[in-house]
C-alpha cells in the first residue's frame, strides 16, 4: 500500500515521532519510552512513517535507528502555502468588504445639515432656497 506524507502527520503520535527524531536520530526503544503505548504501537507507526518516506532506519549494533527524512515534509509546506495564499486572499477581500460597508453606515448615521433635511423634506421653493446660496446684504 503506497502511502503518503499526509497520512504520515495525520496522527498526533506520529507527528511527535517526527518531533523527536529531527534533531538526531533515536533508536526505537528511545522513541517508545517517551509514550504510554505500547512497544508494537510505536512500531506500527514507526512502519508507517518509513513507507510514507519520512523515517528511514539503520542498524547500528544490535540498536535499530530512527532517522527523519524532512525533505518529504516539502509536499506538505507547498499544500498549506497554496492555501495560505488562498485564505489570505478571501480575508483582504473581506476587510476591503467591511471597511465599505462601514463608511456606508457611517455617512448613513450622520445627521443631516439644515439644507440638506430642507432639501429632502421641504416644498419645491424650499429646496430652491436651500440649494441657493444668500447674499450679503450690504
Amino acid at each position: 500500500m503506497r502511502r503518503d506524507v499526509f497520512q504520515a502527520i495525520a496522527d498526533p503520535i506520529r507527528r511527535e515521532i517526527i518531533r523527536l527524531i529531527a534533531q538526531k536520530p533515536l533508536p526505537l526503544n528511545s522513541i517508545a519510552e517517551n509514550f504510554e503505548v505500547s512497544r508494537p504501537a510505536i512500531s506500527k507507526h514507526i512502519r508507517i512513517l518509513t513507507e510514507c518516506g519520512i523515517v528511514m532506519i539503520h542498524t547500528r549494533g544490535r540498536e535499530r535507528y530512527c532517522e527523519a527524512q524532512l525533505q518529504k515534509l516539502a509536499e506538505v509546506s507547498q499544500w498549506v502555502d497554496y492555501f495560505k495564499t488562498y485564505w489570505t486572499q478571501k480575508l483582504d477581500a473581506l476587510a476591503e468588504f467591511l471597511a465599505k460597508e462601514k463608511a456606508q453606515q457611517t455617512r448613513k448615521d450622520k445627521p443631516a445639515s439644515a439644507a440638506t433635511r430642507a432639501a429632502a423634506t421641504g416644498t419645491t421653493a424650499q429646496r430652491r432656497n436651500a440649494a441657493t446660496p444668500k447674499k450679503k446684504k450690504k
